[in-house]
């Protein structure tokens, strides 16, 4: 990526060279020709990177483009020292001349080195976007079917099915399938899915097994498995397993004698368990001549027309799968290509799915792919495949892809932080009438849509919350950033440096040798499941990075930041959620370039007055943890701020502060730039200079307001014109009247009221939002009945109508919420009726009830109970009772058990 290092030294360097030109005459020109050289060389990098993939470069180009890469950071380095040198107030003019000769000459350098080329670059990117929708997996459905009825079949034995095939085969998605299929979930009681990988820890595999079982039967997991050691954590797993008819699934499998280690763990008690491995390695299977009951599934690849009809729904989705006449010999030139391997497919198809659907332009792509193919046609190297699909990008897009390769194998990659340490980085450029988050967020959505990332959780509108990437595009993204000496990664106690790398990555171990780095190199640090930090190392990074630009310890065992912080003035990026620091230093008054200020669950209450000098700050999220030891609960307390929070107007994000006085309030009024607000401990006299700033906030999209007690009252009904994006609305406190403004909301997805003590029905007003797909309402409501109308909550698909004392009815009209999916329903110890109607809500998947009358659930159970009629459309159907403190038991429909509780404790 020389030519990214390139595009941030042209974009840096003229700034600060017509800022010198201001103090020495005469070099004008110079400025512009110095521009100039770095655009060619620029250019010519982009041709050189595009000409590598294809392997039409000599190995002398190649190693000119490695000098002029690492001449590029040079020069970055000069800039940012530079900067650093003007920001501690020296201006004389030997600093700027000095200076100026060194770009001069790294420039020269680069210019030399800049040889000749051809234009031949392989793959144009295009402009236009890709399409949204993924590939459907298709070819699976018989050894779906094989899987599940060897998984239910009458042996009362443990058995283990071994699922083999080499990686992109589409393992993993044939056994999730199998996983999630209705059959299998009524058949065992308790199951658990771990992804193991290469670099696994047995503690952390046994501890995850052993919480999702008790998580699979609504129950709690011991909190002593946190600290237990492997032996006690088998010893616990296989006591609980005991009498259980248990699956697990063991995905992707490396290690030989991993099943020998864990295998003690699975008692055969003679109830049906089962466990599944997937490995690429046959090796790796527990093999059938150990035992009778150990079983290896090959999985062949897919058939041809399995394997286009996989094709073409990638690539002609507009077009519904149908693939014009045209290209029909092309694809199944292509598809053969890919040799029935379902990644390979999806990765072509989504490159071509950007692609004109014209002969000229395929044949393009498949001569370059032929030239992949002709060396191994058996197609043994899918990360050549993938490699196609990575070369078609853009090349902003590339270093957006490769940075990936900071967060370890298999990991859940949270997408805003992600796109933030992008925008710290200097990856994603500003666009007119966009925000850089919204840049960022399309870079995401490009890279889903050509199927180099993949979805990991959505939230309830859709939006992509985590994302992770497929275990063989990580194999070309740790090739490609080795090459480039991108990311250095420090792993299970074994250390990657080569080159000059700009990005240190640190996994599950601390024995970094940070001395080997160049101080004048990094720009940034990752930590990701470290377990010890020395302070040593925390003196480092903040005395001596002081180019630094990003700096994430989420989840580091710290409990301080040192002093010296305030020497990182090129920080951008701040994150230190889920540590123990308790208190900022003053010093990180001057970060200020800071931009990323994440202090969500850690032990920092107030913020310092400091704070209010980060002009560039975007987001500032801080809450901290307080230990309810009684009950057993962790709450989320807001962070005290100081008077002059109002400075920092580029902010977007502002969680979770404390607002109990009317001039912060004020202050708030300046942030006119805000997206998502949440304030806490307001008080009733607040209410109308908080509704004085709201209306200022004309592009605020999510807001929470909480008051200092459940008693006190949330006056908002001053309000005549509320931020009408708005699209997240949570209220904590009284309302003596649902404010009149909600109605204009017609962006609205999402309402939470919480102890509102409303008198007249609110479903009345809310029924008729447009938009509004999930409604929590707690403590909300002292009347007695609840209407929802025909025609209500028409896009609504999550219902919460939790801790409502006096409420005895809850009427459903036909029409009404045509979209729901979840109900949950209680404490209402008044409700002596299933809520009439709920039998017409037709795609109701989950209704679950909280702590209700004994004749309440009784009248729902099978055979006896009059309104089980009500209900038994309902996939899912189970009540919560607390058993101790706020520990839960959740029971299902017609459970024997259920029945034994209500008699003994109802």
């Amino acid at each position: 990526m020389a030519e990214i290092a390139v595009g941030i030294v042209i974009e840096n360097l003229v700034r600060l060279l017509v800022h010198e030109a201001k103090f020495f005459m005469g070099i004008h020109v110079k400025v512009a020709n110095i521009k100039d050289e770095l655009e060619i060389i620029q250019s010519f990098l982009k041709d050189a990177d595009a000409r590598t993939e294809i392997g039409d470069m000599s190995n002398v180009e190649k190693t000119w483009v490695k000098q002029i890469r690492e001449e590029a950071y040079h020069i970055e380095d000069v800039i940012d020292e530079y900067i650093l040198h003007l920001a501690k107030g020296s201006h004389g003019r030997r600093p700027g001349l000095y200076f100026l000769h060194k770009v001069f000459r790294f420039t020269i350098k680069l210019k030399a080195r800049s040889s000749d080329t051809r234009s031949d670059a392989w793959l144009d990117p295009r402009v236009e976007s890709l399409f949204i929708e993924e590939a459907e997996v298709v070819g699976i459905e018989s050894h779906r079917d094989n899987l599940i009825n060897w998984l239910v079949e009458v042996s009362s034995n443990r058995m283990v099915c071994s699922v083999v095939g080499i990686g992109g085969l589409g393992k993993t998605t044939l056994v999730k399938k199998v996983y999630d299929n209705e059959k299998i979930v009524a058949h065992f009681n308790c199951y658990a899915w771990i992804t193991v990988s290469q670099s696994y820890k047995m503690e952390e595999l046994l501890r995850e097994m052993i919480k999702q079982f008790y998580k699979a039967k609504k129950e709690f997991a011991p909190k002593e498995i946190d600290t237990m050691k492997v032996i006690s954590l088998i010893e616990e797993l296989k006591h609980y397993l005991h009498e259980q008819r248990y699956v697990v699934i063991f995905d992707d499998i490396w290690n030989i004698g991993f099943w020998e280690h864990i295998k003690c763990a699975f008692p055969e008690n003679d109830k049906g368990g089962r466990i599944i491995i997937t490995t690429r390695s046959e090796d790796v299977a527990p093999s059938n001549k150990e035992s009778p009951y150990y079983y290896v599934y090959k999985l062949p690849p897919l058939p041809l027309e399995k394997a286009l009809e996989l094709f073409y729904k990638k690539v002609f989705q507009w077009e519904r799968g149908q693939c014009p006449p045209k290209l029909y010999d092309l694809s199944r030139v292509i598809v053969e290509r890919c040799g029935g391997l379902p990644l390979a497919i999806v990765a072509i198809g989504g490159l071509l799915s950007t692609k004109a659907k014209v002969v000229s332009e395929w044949c393009k792509v498949l001569k370059s792919l032929s030239l992949e193919f002709e060396t191994n046609s058996r197609l043994r190297s899918i990360t050549k495949i993938l490699s196609f699909s990575y070369c078609d990008l853009p090349y902003n897009l590339k270093a957006c892809f490769l940075y990936l390769g900071m967060f370890p194998e298999d990991y859940s990659i949270n997408c805003a932080r992600l796109t933030r340490l992008w925008i710290a980085e200097g990856f994603v450029k500003e666009k007119k009438g966009k925000l850089l988050e919204d840049v960022a967020h399309d870079c995401l959505s490009e890279l889903i849509n050509r199927s180099l990332v993949q979805v990991a959780q959505v939230d309830f509108v859709g939006r992509v919350r985590t994302c992770r990437v497929h275990d063989m595009m990580r194999e070309v993204i740790v090739s490609r950033s080795e090459e480039l000496s991108l990311c250095h990664v420090s792993m299970s106690n074994c250390s990657i440096f080569n080159g000059i790398g700009r990005h240190l990555s640190i996994q599950n171990n601390v024995n970094t040798p940070l001395e080997g780095t160049s101080t004048s190199q990094t720009r940034s640090i990752l930590m990701v499941g470290v377990v010890e930090v020395s302070n040593s190392f925390l003196t480092t990074c903040f005395e001596n990075f002081k180019l630094m630009k990003a700096l994430d310890l989420e989840g580091a065992p710290i409990d301080y930041i040192p002093k010296e912080a305030g020497n990182l003035f090129h920080l951008r990026y701040l994150r230190l959620r889920d540590t123990k620091v308790h208190i900022l230093p003053k010093s990180i008054g001057k970060l200020h370039n800071l931009e990323t200020l994440d202090l969500k669950r850690s032990l920092v209450s107030e913020l310092p007055k400091e704070i209010n000098g980060l002009l560039k700050l975007r987001y500032l999220a801080a809450y901290f943890i307080n230990r309810d030891i009684e009950y057993n609960i962790d709450h989320r307390r807001a962070v005290k701020i100081s008077s002059g929070i109002g400075k920092l107007e580029s902010l977007q994000k502002l969680h979770k502060v404390e607002v109990n006085n009317n001039t912060i309030i004020s202050e708030l009024g300046r942030l006119r730039q805000l997206r998502k607000l949440s304030i806490s401990k307001l008080k009733r006299e607040n209410g109308i200079a908080l509704c004085t700033t709201l209306e200022k906030m004309i592009h605020l999209r999510s807001l929470k307001i909480s008051a200092i007690s459940e008693q006190e009252v949330i006056e908002l009904q001053s309000m005549s014109s509320p931020p009408l994006l708005l699209q997240s609305l949570v209220l904590r406190g009284r309302l003596e009247n649902l404010p009149e403004w909600i109605p204009k909301l017609k962006s609205i997805v999402r309402i939470g009221l919480t102890w509102s003590r409303l008198i007249d029905d609110p479903l009345e007003i809310l029924q008729a939002l447009p938009n509004l797909m999930n409604l929590v309402i707690y403590q909300g409501y002292e009347g007695g009945q609840l209407h929802i109308e025909e025609g209500g909550f028409q896009k609504l698909k999550f219902l919460g109508l939790t801790n409502l004392k006096n409420l005895n009815r809850l009427i459903i009209d036909e029409g009404a919420l045509p979209l729901l999916e979840k109900i949950e329903i209680g404490p209402c110890p008044l409700l002596e009726e299933v809520p009439s109607g709920i039998h017409h809500l037709k795609n109701l998947k989950d209704l679950e009830f909280f702590e209700m009358p004994r004749e309440f659930v009784l009248s729902m159970q099978p055979d006896e109970g009059p309104d089980f009629w009500k209900v038994k459309h309902v996939p899912f159907v189970c009540f919560w009772y607390r058993i101790q403190g706020e520990r839960y038991k959740t029971y299902k429909l017609g459970d024997l058990e259920l029945l034994e509780h209500l008699r003994r404790y109802v």
